[in-house]
């Protein structure tokens, strides 16, 4: 089994925080290790025979910095993509890559950014998941929805064979629906978050990607490999040109909602795609009245609920404030009404549009 995790996000929502050079998986959101690394030691158990980490010029040095730690325990890898270009390019990449040198192989994807509760569970869904793709499928995993979430993906799964473990045949991908189709897929029973994890053998995405994304086929197939397939320092101006040509385009769209031998396998572990700074208080403890705080020396909050405050090692005192987010750097503050936390990404597009790059 090889992993791939996926590692090019800029992470605008959790601005200003997470900036281009150190976005979200490279820093310690909550407390100590960063999410890429948590990811990392979270799949070394399932004993890859290697680990391969997509990320991007900007970030190529501090990822292989925070992963030098690894190289002892697994063999790890890190391929730098000139641009961000989603999910589908990655992905075939990587899958390209394993394919010269294991055409058998089994891949797993998955994000370095997710939090993950329940690591044995996590393992032994992801070994079931192995198992469908030996026989051709292509695997997602799905979360067991807790809330009606309007910002998640949702996948609908044929769940009338098969008994409750599935995998299932996946019916459609629904892109984050209104609350009250929402509370529409919860009651029916049949309906999962889409995780962001899929496992499949390295042919079958390929021939998949052939299918629906012939385009980039092409440009992969036109990867031309050295004796020593692994050493991917070599591909770069491969890949510069490669993704000079190609379009962006997710995995889901790209290949997941065409295919017809997609199956989701429902997952009972804790996870949270910590999306936004709202996502805090699934991941991190609250106060008596549900506040989340982290990064401060000392905290005192007065009359206050359902905050979320990032101190920068100040104290922090709340006094009489609801459902707002505060967020402080060393360069920038936000301030945030709880259910705006989506737009965080407007404030980094603005910057953009203003040219104040460094703030990004």
């Amino acid at each position: 089994m090889y992993v791939v995790i996926l590692a090019g996000g800029s992470g605008t929502r959790f601005w200003p925080l997470s900036r281009r050079k150190t976005p979200k998986q490279l820093i310690s959101v909550i407390s100590g290790k960063s999410m890429l690394q948590r990811t990392v030691e979270r799949v070394i158990p399932l004993k890859p025979k290697r680990v391969m980490v997509v990320t991007n010029t900007l970030q190529a040095e501090e990822t292989a910095r925070q992963l030098k730690e690894y190289h002892r325990r697994v063999r790890i890898d890190i391929i730098e993509e000139p641009v961000g270009r989603n999910t589908a390019p990655a992905i075939g990449l990587a899958a390209s890559i394993i394919a010269r040198y294991d055409p058998d192989g089994v891949m797993v994807a998955l994000p370095a950014d997710h939090y993950i509760v329940g690591e044995e569970e996590f393992h032994a869904t992801v070994l079931r998941g192995r198992e469908a793709a030996l026989n051709g499928y292509l695997v997602t995993l799905g979360i067991e929805p807790t809330r009606p979430e309007t910002g998640y993906g949702y996948i609908e799964a044929d769940m009338e064979l098969r008994g409750s473990a599935g995998p299932f045949p996946v019916k459609r991908f629904v892109e984050k629906p209104s609350l009250e189709k929402a509370f529409k897929y919860i009651e029916s029973g049949n309906f999962f978050w889409n995780s962001g994890i899929f496992i499949w053998k390295v042919d079958v995405i390929l021939d998949s990607i052939l299918a629906f994304m012939p385009e980039m086929a092409a440009s992969l197939a036109g990867l031309v490999f050295n004796e020593d397939i692994w050493e991917l320092e070599d591909f770069s101006p491969q890949i510069e040109a490669i993704y000079r040509e190609i379009r962006g385009e997710s995995i889901d769209y790209g290949v997941m909602e065409k295919a017809d031998n997609v199956v989701v396998i429902p997952a009972k572990f804790g996870w949270s795609d910590v999306g936004s700074w709202s996502a805090l208080p699934e991941v991190v403890g609250t106060d008596s009245g549900g506040n989340v705080i982290i990064r401060a020396k000392h905290e005192i909050s007065i009359d206050s609920k359902d905050c979320l405050v990032c101190g920068n090692d100040k104290i922090v005192a709340l006094i009489g404030v609801k459902e707002t987010i505060v967020v402080i750097t060393d360069d920038a503050l936000l301030i945030c009404a709880k259910e705006r936390a989506q737009d965080v990404k407007r404030v980094v597009e603005e910057l953009e549009k203003r040219g104040l790059t460094e703030y990004l």
